[in-house]
């Protein structure tokens, strides 16, 4: 039996290292990020490598879905997908989460604007993913009568044992201290978009320290994009595994 664990998240909110945490397991094969092909092809916005990850994969949300809940490319028990949250665009459907065990990683959306600037200059509030990921949160914990996993970049830096073994629990998998480390470069499981996004993860053995306190100096523009994203955010923190 397969266990399928569909974590969502927003850019710039160690995702992909999180990805490293679940392949280093040894019981687990990763997808990563499945529907931004479709995203960008039915968008037609111009993000870093487009073109390439475009032609690296499937662009049919439609063609998608049957390979994140059928069995694991290998046979591996666990399957854990890597998504963001804002490439699933209201016109793709949704019916296929049902068969997998949802989960959210969040971060402050200041952090995660000023992150996302150095990558991308011009950034939006649905760039950074939070209104959705407040519907898709919201849309799980319908469906269970409960909030589903809740966990914040911050929290896993801080302590990644006592955080993923909480998460591990509420996914209904074992916890093993594999998931604190891994070999440095790039995988064959990273997207076409990797040598964009990934340098920082690339170089990375394991969680790093959570970086300084510091003031976060934002522009007017980026501000008002916080503010929006602020409530979202704190809908899904107050729910946190901690």
């Amino acid at each position: 039996m397969t266990t399928r664990i569909a974590m969502w998240s927003g850019p710039r909110n160690i995702s992909t290292a999180l990805m490293r945490s679940f392949e280093a397991r040894g019981d687990c094969d990763v997808v990563d990020e499945p529907f931004y092909g479709c995203f960008l092809k039915t968008t037609n916005l111009d993000h870093p490598m487009r073109e390439e990850t475009i032609a690296s994969m499937a662009c049919d949300w439609r063609d998608v879905v049957p390979a994140l809940t059928n069995a694991t490319p290998t046979g591996r028990p666990v399957f854990y997908q890597k998504h963001m949250a804002h490439h699933m665009l209201p016109a793709f459907g949704l019916d296929w989460t049902a068969h997998v065990r949802n989960a959210f990683l969040i971060r402050d959306p200041a952090l995660v604007l000023a992150s996302y600037t150095e990558k991308r200059a011009e950034v939006t509030l649905a760039d950074i993913g939070y209104p959705r990921l407040g519907e898709l949160f919201q849309r799980e914990a319908d469906h269970l009568g409960r909030a589903p996993p809740v966990i914040e970049g911050i929290d896993v830096l801080r302590d990644p044992a006592a955080t993923l073994s909480k998460l591990c629990k509420a996914l209904g998998i074992a916890w093993t201290p594999n998931m604190l480390s891994w070999p440095a470069g790039r995988r064959e499981t990273d997207g076409a978009w990797a040598p964009a996004w990934y340098d920082a993860v690339e170089r990375s053995t394991g969680f790093g320290p959570p970086p300084p306190r510091r003031h976060i100096e934002l522009s007017a523009h980026l501000q008002r994009l916080a503010d929006a994203a602020s409530p979202h955010y704190e809908a899904l923190a107050k729910w946190k595994l901690t």
